[in-house]
């Protein structure tokens, strides 16, 4: 299935589920501190990967600095799905407002989230703009957060007159509103299977952004222990919804599993209850400790656990094998 649009959304909905979770088990297991690092560490990474190649894909490039990037997380954040709004004002100041419910923190999660937390993604993405687009002068002031129990996460890029300071690149100023009203940024032009792959893509960079951040921030034994239990964890408590948004009702779990596997785009063999990949993209390329790997691999065993199954790993590329394969079993 190379256009696997069902794959694709069950695969960016897993993944989507599995964030917001391993926010909260860093939370609730390894204390507010740390899993603010891990989320500002994480949305750093993304910026640094995504944010310029994004500005060029959008079309954003030639603006002014601040209606540029506050143009870009609108039009960025609503192609994978989330409730972003522009609010213009100016050429040097230009807010943005992330509507609940929020993304990542989606349905009851958002009263487990500390605002400690919800100010370090801020300080790893919005506060780094000015820094990548060679301007001192630009930052973002915060003005409310829906963790504070405000409606949304606003506020607005200001390209000030002299240089700012490095803890100035991010603000908070509770209080202060808009006096515009959103105003609605037309989609690129481009094809609906592009649009549904962005949607996949965007859940799916979280992942591959996290992984190695928690290895990092918690060392791979505790990274791995935290991450693992809460995929097996999503897993369970999201397999209806994962397997019914794929519609392969009464096809073998082998099956099935080595969809969502080809979801990403890999290369997927299936030989009754072998199901082989000779490497995940996802995660290759990332030099992974195998701590961290065993985290990702949490997922899927907490979706073969709903159904009576077991996995286990036979060959694994990140401890030297020539591919990843698992056989599914009776527990």
């Amino acid at each position: 299935m190379d256009d696997d649009v069902d794959g694709w959304a069950a695969i960016g909905e897993l993944y989507h589920r599995y964030l917001t979770g391993l926010v909260l088990a860093l939370v609730l297991r390894q204390g507010t501190e740390r899993a603010a690092e891990v989320v500002f560490r994480t949305f750093r990474r993304q910026h640094l990967e995504l944010f310029l190649p994004g500005l060029r894909k959008l079309g954003l490039e030639g603006l002014p600095p601040a209606v540029a990037c506050a143009r870009y997380h609108a039009l960025s954040n609503a192609l994978g799905g989330v409730n972003v709004v522009w609010i213009p004002e100016s050429d040097t100041k230009s807010w943005v407002r992330y509507v609940p419910p929020r993304w990542i923190f989606d349905g009851t999660a958002v009263c487990g989230i500390p605002t400690e937390v919800s100010r370090a993604m801020l300080r790893g993405w919005h506060g780094h703009n000015g820094v990548s687009l060679d301007n001192d002068r630009l930052g973002f002031v915060c003005t409310m957060q829906t963790t504070d129990g405000q409606p949304g996460l606003e506020g607005y890029y200001i390209e000030e007159d002299t240089p700012l300071l490095p803890e100035d690149r991010v603000r908070f100023r509770p209080g202060e509103r808009p006096v515009n009203a959103p105003v609605d940024l037309p989609e690129p032009a481009w094809d609906p299977l592009r649009l549904v792959k962005v949607e996949r893509n965007y859940a799916t960079a979280y992942i591959r952004s996290i992984l190695p951040e928690m290895c990092a921030v918690l060392g791979p034994a505790d990274a791995g222990a935290v991450g693992a239990i809460a995929a097996r964890q999503i897993g369970m408590q999201y397999h209806a919804t994962v397997m019914g948004m794929l519609g392969d009702e009464g096809a073998a779990f082998a099956q099935r599993f080595a969809r969502l596997l080809r979801a990403h785009g890999d290369d997927v063999e299936v030989d009754g209850d072998v199901v082989r990949i000779d490497r995940c993209s996802l995660l290759d390329d990332l030099a992974l400790s195998p701590e961290g790997f065993d985290a990702w691999n949490g997922l899927w065993e907490g979706l073969a656990a709903m159904e009576g199954r077991a996995l286990v790993l036979a060959q694994r590329r990140d401890r030297g094998d020539d591919c990843y394969s698992w056989r599914v079993t009776s527990p």
